[in-house]
């Protein structure tokens, strides 16, 4: 436990700390100059609601273009759509028959287990062999 004499101490300390942190700036006249502890509020000047104040700070470059956008991404192939029907589909088809009891030839037991392994080893087979950009770390902002 902490005794009143320890929180005036820590104080003390904290106190030496911040005022003791760091190089100071030499300025020419120390009375023009305002100082402000942390625990003054600064004053708020002229709040604005929109965010159009911002932007008219920020003077606009001449002659600017952005860069023309990326193409289209190639639309994804009918086998792919196959490929992830019989990921999902087909397992979730083998638990209804199941839970149902409903008798189906074996055929078609084995069909849907060589969909599912098939299209197990066509995405496995599709997958980009590098990263995108090799110096990606996987962040995005």
């Amino acid at each position: 436990m902490s005794t009143p004499g320890d929180e005036s101490r820590t104080e003390v300390a904290w106190r030496e700390i911040v005022e003791h942190y760091g190089e100071r700036p030499l300025l020419d006249d120390e009375s023009t100059h305002v100082v402000r502890t942390p625990a003054e509020p600064v004053p708020a000047e002229d709040e604005q609601d929109d965010d159009s104040a911002a932007t008219d700070d920020v003077p606009a470059a001449e002659g600017f273009r952005p860069p023309p956008p990326p193409p289209f991404p190639t639309p994804r192939t009918w086998q792919r759509g196959v490929a992830w029907a019989g990921i999902l589909v087909a397992p979730a088809l083998a638990l209804l028959i199941g839970l149902l009891s409903i008798y189906v030839a074996p055929l078609i037991g084995w069909a849907l287990v060589l969909w599912f392994v098939g299209s197990f080893g066509y995405l496995v087979l599709m997958m980009p062999r590098s990263p995108r950009d090799p110096w990606d770390d996987g962040s995005r902002i």
